[in-house]
């Protein structure tokens, strides 16, 4: 199931408002028509070279340590009458928890819990037998916690907007599925700071096999690269290019609730070859359900 990025941060903190890892398994494949409701928990540990200094805000860190544990509620409604020959999905991300940086080169923490910015969405899908393909846009409303003279805020400050294109192959009857999903980020300058992140690319993976009807597993992956440098007066420290890559493995499980179809998943992601933001590892688990009138999709395994 795809899912909208639940986190935002600046890089001058070292990260972006793309959270990778956001697309997963069957990125492309529409929903059920209505309204669906997916709930996710977040939580991810990283950590920058204490060598490396990092702009978070007003503040430059010798390193920085962070620990996030978010929960993200995005209802998704797709319209029942076909749009553009496919299907149009609306939806919107709301989000709130805990943020916790550190600066290890003074050993000053500080931790945020409060609701982040608002994330809405609009997808277009088309499906041609096992093929299908995507199209979205999303952005970012600054109206979270948010707070340039402290380590941690749950907000990014600005806003931000991205935009992609999608592929998933998944043969129904064989149980394969195999997910890609491509974008770019153009974040606008955060007027707290005079500093405006550089233009982010970013690639998600999936690849995975029903061993039931019901229970896949598999492998999920991400790229993220800046492609752009920093600027503005707040950037101090220069272009402050970053990159990180993440691979793990993932599981899910189809089920039927009061009639209602759902998907339960997780995956977890550990990153490697960053540059300039802290890395570590990460963990998703997500809640799928399906509001409107039951859709039977039997697969022949």
């Amino acid at each position: 199931m795809s899912a909208s990025a639940p986190e935002a941060r600046a890089d001058e903190g070292g990260s972006g408002f793309w959270l990778p890892g956001s697309f997963a398994a069957q990125a492309a494949v529409p929903v059920a028509r209505g309204f669906t409701v997916e709930t996710s928990y977040y939580h991810a540990t990283a950590n920058t070279d204490p060598t490396l200094n990092v702009t978070r805000g007003s503040n430059v860190t010798s390193g920085l340590n962070t620990s996030s544990n978010f929960l993200s509620v995005t209802p998704t409604y797709a319209l029942a009458t076909p749009g553009l020959g496919g299907q149009l999905e609306l939806s919107v991300t709301f989000l709130m928890g805990n943020y916790t940086a550190a600066d290890p080169g003074t050993t000053f923490s500080d931790s945020m819990t409060a609701v982040g910015d608002l994330s809405p969405s609009a997808t277009q899908k088309w499906t041609v037998g096992a093929h299908n393909f995507m199209a979205y846009a999303a952005a970012n409303v600054p109206v979270g916690g948010y707070d340039p003279s402290r380590l941690a805020t749950t907000g990014l400050g600005y806003w931000a907007v991205d935009g992609g294109a999608g592929y998933t192959y998944f043969d129904e009857a064989k149980g394969h599925e195999f997910s890609a999903v491509l974008g770019l980020t153009y974040n606008f300058m955060n007027p707290n700071t005079a500093y405006q992140t550089g233009i982010d690319l970013h690639l998600d993976l999936s690849a995975s096999q029903y061993l039931n009807d019901r229970f896949y597993a598999g492998v999920a992956g991400y790229f993220y690269n800046q492609i752009t440098g920093d600027s503005g007066a707040g950037a101090v420290l220069g272009p402050f290019l970053g990159r990180v890559a993440g691979v793990g493995p993932q599981v899910g499980y189809d089920f039927s609730l009061g009639g209602r179809e759902g998907t339960l998943s997780a995956r977890a992601y550990y990153e490697f070859a960053a540059q300039n933001r802290p890395y570590g590892w990460n963990a998703w688990l997500t809640l799928s359900i399906a509001l409107g009138a039951p859709e039977k999709k039997p697969r022949a395994l």
